[in-house]
């Protein structure tokens, strides 16, 4: 079956949905930020604390290392309905938690009065939610690339992951665009919420119907290694990864990158209303930008990686132009239209030649423990930045200030941009004096 460009690429579809609802909810509240501290009564500080919780269990717990260990002993088709149902289940209980059923005493409500006080009943459902959400996103994101590796390695690899990754940041656009408006001002918020949690819960559906057809193919290949690993899993296969010095450079890359990426990317509509003075809408679609250019640069960059390789390069560039465009957002008053959309670039660049280069680095039986354990490296970036973000907001704007100084916060964005920069510069001269292979064309060793 894989053979077959029609029912490979229609994979590809559908794991692509299930990879844009997840992203979808992650970046809903982006625009909604502001409504939710009307709302709830959240500080920066609480609304960093939500944006941070999706990382705490693959960050402290482990669970993307762990669900890619368990990814490459037990199968796709079971990590993936596990977590992806942990996905829906946390989708459904943070939108509970911001509905007017549960604010008027729902259950659950008065138990979550008698602890922490100083946190709204709110924010703690929330907050319960985001973390099962975490717990099941980034798992299920390491499904999809192992699904994407099974269908598409040596057939356009670099290609079905850049395509992936545009269909991620599809669904960032569509939350962007649609979340002020469903809000309504702050009217729907409920309504607004409730849409990203039914979209979450279609994913489960899409990966249900996933599984029939990986059944088919298993039943045609199923004495492949792909499908069944007799090798026991080591803790010295963990260690051996982090040896292997391209794989730790990529993976800092990956934490510094996407560090100062996504919780940019979560507070940059109050950013862009704040420094700029534009509506929730306006600047919600400025945002929204970024993930639009992702769409048609992305699968070009890995287009072209799967036929001319320079992954290495790629990162560097990519790394650089970020940079560039927070230095940009930072210092300058220049309208934010073409720095977002140079962002974009950047975010097509790096990750169209991080997550493919994998395959030249990793065996094939540790693809998942691989993507795992970078994921879970990510996240320590992704839990700890929107943190700190909220806190360096909260301490250097005066209380109840109408326009808050964002210059601070952004200076963690750049150091951070700066320290991706550098990683790949090393990854590039290393896999120039090693001889890697992280520049080559894909289809090479």
């Amino acid at each position: 079956m894989n053979d077959s460009p029609a029912v490979r690429w229609g994979v590809l579809i559908l794991v692509g949905f299930i990879l844009s609802v997840n992203y979808y909810f992650y970046d809903a509240f982006s625009t909604l930020k502001d409504l939710m501290t009307i709302e709830f009564g959240f500080t920066n500080t609480d609304y960093g604390l939500f944006v941070s919780f999706y990382s705490i269990p693959n960050t402290f717990l482990l669970m993307a290392v762990i669900g890619g260990i368990i990814l490459d002993k037990i199968g796709i088709r079971r990590t993936g309905f596990i977590f992806v149902f942990f996905m829906a289940f946390g989708a459904v209980l943070t939108a509970y938690g911001a509905s007017r059923a549960y604010s008027s005493g729902g259950f659950g409500y008065g138990f979550m009065q008698t602890f922490l006080p100083s946190y709204s009943p709110e924010l703690k459902m929330m907050l319960l939610g985001r973390f099962f959400f975490g717990l099941g996103a980034e798992t299920s994101i390491v499904v999809v690339s192992k699904i994407l590796v099974k269908w598409f390695k040596g057939k356009d690899l670099a290609l079905a992951f850049g395509i992936k990754v545009g269909f991620g940041r599809l669904g960032t656009f569509a939350a962007l665009q649609l979340s002020p408006v469903l809000a309504d001002g702050g009217a729907h918020l409920d309504t607004a919420i409730w849409l990203a949690a039914i979209l979450v819960f279609t994913g489960l559906l899409a990966f249900i119907i996933y599984m029939l057809i990986d059944m088919k193919l298993d039943r045609q290949i199923k004495h492949t290694a792909i499908n069944k690993s007799t090798a026991k899993f080591k803790a010295k296969d963990i260690f051996g990864l982090l040896g292997n010095r391209a794989y730790l450079l990529i993976a800092l890359i990956c934490v510094t990158f996407y560090s100062a990426v996504f919780p940019f990317n979560a507070f940059a509509p109050d950013f862009l209303l704040n420094k700029f003075g534009m509506s929730y809408e306006a600047s919600g679609q400025i945002a929204s930008l970024l993930p639009l250019g992702t769409l048609v640069f992305t699968p070009l960059f890995g287009f072209m990686i799967d036929r001319y390789g320079k992954a290495a390069s790629a990162m560097v560039l990519g790394s650089l132009v970020l940079l560039l465009v927070h230095l940009s957002f930072t210092f300058t008053t220049v309208m934010p239209h073409i720095p977002m959309i140079m962002l974009g670039v950047a975010f097509s660049l790096v990750p169209a030649a991080m997550w493919p280069s994998m395959v030249k680095l990793v065996d094939e039986r540790q693809i998942g423990t691989a993507y795992g354990l970078m994921y879970s490296i990510q996240n320590l970036g992704l839990w700890g930045v929107p943190l700190l973000a909220g806190i360096i907001l909260d301490k250097t704007n005066p209380a109840n200030a109408e326009t808050l100084n964002y210059t601070p916060t952004m200076l963690l964005f750049i150091l951070l941009s700066f320290l991706g920069l550098i990683f790949a510069l090393l990854l590039k001269y290393q896999d120039k004096r090693k001889g890697y292979g992280v520049d080559l064309p894909l289809n090479k060793k």
